[in-house]
């Protein structure tokens, strides 16, 4: 499995299949990510709630890539009013695309389009498990505060060998709050997100990494820069 962040929570994860999941496609007005939407080819979308730094450019990716988009039931609903193939599935289901399962789990946030002139309800916000058949799992935490799924239906039930969890405070859990959710879930590696972005959510990654020593030493915290690969 090959994993490449794109900036904030924009993902983009490659079976060993080949099969392309690209998740919250927060692209265009990403100031971490200076790769074109036309060079994005997903054949699956994952969006976890309705933001605009979440929902991103996802129709317009879908209508070119022809993907098939996972999300919410509202937030799919949406997407097949405007001629997208999606498909809204809720916390706790599953749905499988050749090698990989992808599962729905919960996150503690908010979750609106916030980029339509009348701002709307988008359904409940969530995270995604996904499950490659190679044996690897990656969770995407989503924008999520500390809580106690984390531990007990991630960590202990779902067992994921890589984290992405948001560090940036304001929106989100903060560095402290992630290094304890990394010690929740019990993983091998983890992967900051949704910091430094914009002026709001600085932190330093490094000292995420230091208390994730302190409270996870199993756990390795990982740092890549965005567009870089890394492969698993």
């Amino acid at each position: 499995m090959k994993l490449r962040w794109l900036g904030h929570s924009a993902f983009e994860l490659v079976g060993k299949d080949g099969i392309n999941i690209l998740v919250d496609p927060f692209i265009r007005a990403n100031p971490s990510c200076s790769i074109d939407v036309n060079d994005l080819n997903p054949d699956v979308i994952c969006i976890t709630h309705g933001h605009a730094d979440h929902f991103g450019d996802a129709v317009e990716i879908a209508r070119n890539s022809n993907s098939f988009v996972v999300s919410n039931y509202e937030i799919s609903n949406y997407l097949q009013r405007k001629g997208i193939n999606a498909v809204g599935i809720n916390c706790g289901a599953v749905i499988s695309f050749d090698s990989v399962k992808i599962r729905m789990l919960d996150a503690k946030h908010s979750s609106s389009y916030d980029f339509e002139i009348d701002i709307g309800y988008a359904g409940n916000p969530g995270s995604f498990l996904f499950d490659f058949d190679d044996d690897v799992k990656v969770f995407h935490a989503g924008d999520t505060g500390l809580f106690s799924d984390l531990r007990f239906v991630v960590g202990e039930v779902y067992k994921p060998d890589i984290a992405l969890l948001p560090i940036g405070n304001i929106f989100t859990m903060d560095p402290s709050e992630a290094a304890i959710a990394a010690k929740w879930i019990n993983h091998k590696f983890v992967i900051p997100m949704h910091y430094n972005s914009f002026p709001s959510i600085q932190q330093d990654a490094n000292q995420f990494r230091q208390l994730v020593k302190n409270h996870a030493p199993f756990c390795e915290t990982l740092l890549p820069n965005p567009l870089e690969e890394l492969e698993f």
